[in-house]
């Protein structure tokens, strides 16, 4: 059954976080999700632990953060402090980093070493021992009758989807195009079976803008940001792999007619470097439109197996959005009858 998450930016005032935060709770969200890049905007380690003592059964974590800017001991005690502070609600997305990496001069962590520093950090921040540094470490104060923090892995390229095959609970998506969902998918779970993992255990998380409105075009404009946003991870595929590779052709070609990007307009509306977006583009990777389209382009996700849609709430109308989804999409997905 599908269940629904909430992103919000950690843009001052920090207490607007914690408001809609509050508010997505009180209309039926099961999640609730912040960015992790500390210079475009506060910190949100902290505005974790507010969100925690804010709310009562909302699961909380970042989409997404990285072991790279944050030394993975370091993450890891946080997380556990988090889950301690908020009663056992934690859960880690995690990526190689983007643009809390790349606005600071560093490059997305190399992608073998990103996989030895996330398998440390699943064990070490549900307090199980590591050997890390040469030493055996081992968060002890960890409270053994909380859950286990769950983690979840980003990634668009096969191999760092087969690290969140081998290693992740579940895999992040950054868009809602059915077609590369399920390739992505595939590729993470053939890496679990490979690894003798479950692959049907690994979970689907769609992470992307969904603004309901008569105005499709309005909605259009309104997400550009975002294909915008994900082409910086598929440059970077493109650069790898080439244009003629296994990574569906859905996902690759509309970066040909990018122009630049601006990390300064890092997920904002109106961003200039998103005009190279088309109107196919920005219906295929968000959820746009009417309520009904929005709930049937949701059924085209959960029919797909996607087990959470979180919505990255960086449009106009965050309250409106947040009720609709409360008032007519989420009882719908949860068999409540309205």
């Amino acid at each position: 059954m599908l269940s629904f998450g909430v992103t919000v930016l950690p843009d001052p005032p920090y207490q607007r976080l914690v408001e809609l935060m509050q508010l997505a709770e009180q209309h039926g969200f099961e999640y609730g999700w912040t960015y992790d890049s500390h210079v475009l905007w506060q910190e949100s380690i902290p505005l974790l632990a507010l969100a925690a003592a804010g709310t009562e059964k909302l699961n909380l974590g970042q989409m997404v953060t990285n072991p790279g800017t944050r030394d993975p001991t370091v993450l890891a005690s946080a997380y556990a402090t988090l889950q301690d502070i908020s009663k056992g609600r934690m859960v880690m997305g995690i990526g190689r980093g983007d643009s809390a990496r790349r606005y600071i001069g560093q490059k997305p962590v190399k992608v073998a070493e990103f996989e030895r520093r996330i398998a440390m950090i699943k064990d070490f921040m549900n307090g199980r021992e590591v050997h890390w540094n040469e030493k055996d470490l081992q968060l002890k104060w960890v409270r053994d009758e909380l859950p286990e923090i769950p983690m979840h892995v980003a990634g668009y390229g096969p191999k760092a989807l087969a690290v969140a095959g081998r290693v992740g609970d579940g895999v992040i998506i950054q868009l809602a195009d059915p077609a590369i969902i399920q390739w992505i998918m595939a590729t993470a779970r053939k890496a679990a079976e490979e690894a003798g993992r479950d692959p049907d255990a690994l979970q689907c998380v769609v992470s992307a803008p969904s603004h309901i409105s008569d105005d499709i075009q309005d909605a259009r404009e309104q997400t550009k940001w975002f294909p915008a946003m994900v082409s910086n991870h598929v440059v970077d595929l493109v650069e790898r792999y080439g244009t003629d590779s296994e990574i569906p052709k859905e996902l690759t070609d509309y970066v040909a007619a990018r122009k630049f990007y601006d990390y300064n307009d890092h997920s904002r509306v109106g961003a200039q470097h998103g005009e190279f977006v088309t109107d196919e583009i920005a219906d295929r990777f968000s959820v746009l439109g009417t309520v009904d389209q929005v709930k049937a382009k949701l059924k085209e996700l959960e029919s797909i197996g996607v087990d959470q849609f979180n919505i990255y709430l960086m449009t106009h109308g965050q309250e409106q959005i947040l009720q609709a989804y409360g008032d007519d999409i989420i009882p719908e997905f949860a068999g409540v009858t309205t």
